[in-house]
């Protein structure tokens, strides 16, 4: 794999986690705000299925980086902690 490829791979996986990112916040305000058990229900599976393919995606993106870096790329490392991960 080259590494133009390799590095475009981890700039989507970077857009991925910050698009999933800030649905879960969306979904996270909206937890508990309806008088509707029901609604609410469907807000905290929406909100959790969010978490889940946050995790994964951060997980394929673990995956991504370069062998020889022993750390995280200091502008993955605020997307991380922006997160809460």
């Amino acid at each position: 794999m080259s590494e133009d490829y390799a590095r475009g791979r981890r700039d989507g996986l970077r857009l991925a986690l910050s698009i999933l990112e800030a649905e879960e916040a969306k979904w996270e305000a909206l937890l508990g705000e309806s008088p509707s058990w029901r609604t609410n229900a469907t807000r905290a599976i929406r909100h959790k299925a969010y978490q889940v393919a946050r995790k994964r995606v951060q997980t394929a993106f673990n995956r991504f980086l370069p062998k020889s870096e022993s750390a995280l790329p200091v502008e993955v490392a605020s997307m991380i902690d922006q997160a809460g991960l």
